[in-house]
């Protein structure tokens, strides 16, 4: 049976890496939205065809940075839910309860 501390550390650690989520990928996901849309504008109803291509690769990697910068914050997180000394299979049971 978990202890308190570890369902309260569960809840904490789930909480705040929904909280990273939903942080991370909501204006990244606004401004490749945009970008695409941006990027149909200038290839279908003006046009200009290379400068439509050109905008429409920036949605992976407005994707792919904002992936790299939610990983570091869980990274992050993880880090401070490890005590200096104990092992990182040790830190995801506790986490999960397997303790």
């Amino acid at each position: 049976m978990a202890s308190r501390q570890q369902i309260t550390e569960r809840e904490m650690s789930g909480q705040a890496a929904e909280e990273v989520g939903e942080q991370a990928m909501g204006p990244a996901f606004i401004a490749s939205a945009a970008s695409v849309g941006l990027s149909w504008y200038y290839f279908f109803l003006r046009g200009e065809r290379e400068r439509g291509l050109f905008i429409g690769l920036w949605p992976p990697t407005i994707l792919a940075f904002a992936s790299y910068f939610n990983q570091r914050k869980m990274r992050q997180q993880l880090d401070m839910i490890t005590q200096p000394g104990s092992t990182l299979k040790n830190a995801i049971d506790s986490m999960m309860g397997n303790r």
